[in-house]
């Protein structure tokens, strides 16, 4: 398939990356120029704007937040402006419900496709294609874009024909995992100023009552500070519980313990952690108890 690609952050890097292993035609654009030189490098096309990127049948956006998108979705130039009738856009990105729901109506109103198809997994997994893709969006579209993916992820769960559903799934995906680097940083501090080893505690936890991934490899995060590279930057992680909370409020579901995430995350970004991953947050416990190594 030929398809565009706008976005080429740490995870769009790596599923671009993908779309390429798997045979298709890849245009890709990023606001910063000097991301596309791998991905020209083995094979794809560097485009010099959003209307370049969006020639082919479809075009992907892996962006960070809702204005991001609307940037490059909205006004001349654009994908609204820019993409064929009957080609499709899929968003990747975790983005609102509510700015879900008015792509779905203006691609609709252009005669374009459009599905949302946000993603799991941090940057390492995208490198791999083995992302899980959460899609949504009528059936013939999602057919459509079932081998893009395939490209990207190890399985694809459909939960609607309404796009915006999968960005609800995402939305609360994310709150559920910040509750776990939330709550594992807790009780990490808690044995920690106890006198019991954190690593042998977290290995007890992950090899017994918590053996699920998301245990483990943000458990691991939290114990063992040695600098890495930032998977998913605090300030996104603020972004999206405030978006959980603005789903949750209009639904009229109360998510008491989302209020409670939103704050923490407020807490390390008032105390320099703009730049830190946003497993960050799972040491703030043991700096409340008096800086528990």
């Amino acid at each position: 398939m030929k398809v565009g690609f706008i976005g080429l952050g740490s995870m769009g890097a790596g599923m671009a990356r993908n779309l390429l292993k798997a045979g298709h035609e890849v245009t890709v654009f990023n606001r910063s120029p000097a991301k596309a030189a791998p991905l020209v490098e083995a094979g794809a096309v560097a485009a010099s704007s959003v209307a370049e990127a969006c020639k082919g049948e479809a075009v992907i956006t892996m962006l960070a937040d809702d204005a991001a998108v609307s940037s490059v979705a909205e006004g001349e130039g654009g994908i609204l402006a820019s993409l064929a009738p009957g080609a499709l856009h899929v968003s990747a990105s975790t983005i609102s419900v509510a700015l879900s729901e008015k792509l779905t109506a203006a691609h609709a109103e252009a005669g374009q496709l459009y599905a949302a198809a946000p993603v799991f997994g941090r940057p390492e997994v995208a490198a791999a294609g083995e992302l899980f893709v959460a899609a949504a969006g009528p059936a013939d579209t999602l057919t459509l874009a079932q081998p893009l993916f395939d490209a990207i992820g190890r399985q694809t769960f459909v939960f609607s024909d309404t796009p915006s559903k999968a960005n609800l799934v995402k939305l609360s995906g994310n709150f559920l995992i910040a509750c776990v680097i939330e709550t594992l940083g807790e009780a990490l501090a808690l044995v920690g100023k106890g006198g019991v080893d954190q690593k042998q505690y977290l290995d007890f936890l992950t090899s017994t009552l918590f053996g699920a991934p998301v245990y483990r490899n943000y458990g691991n995060l939290i114990v063992d500070t040695t600098p890495r590279p930032v998977g998913f930057a605090a300030p996104l992680g603020l972004k999206d519980m405030r978006l959980a909370l603005a789903a949750a409020e209009e639904l009229r579901v109360p998510l008491p313990v989302g209020s409670l995430l939103r704050d923490r995350f407020l807490t390390l970004l008032a105390n320099g952690g703009e730049g830190q991953d946003w497993s960050a947050i799972g040491r703030l416990a043991a700096k409340d108890a008096g800086g528990v190594v």
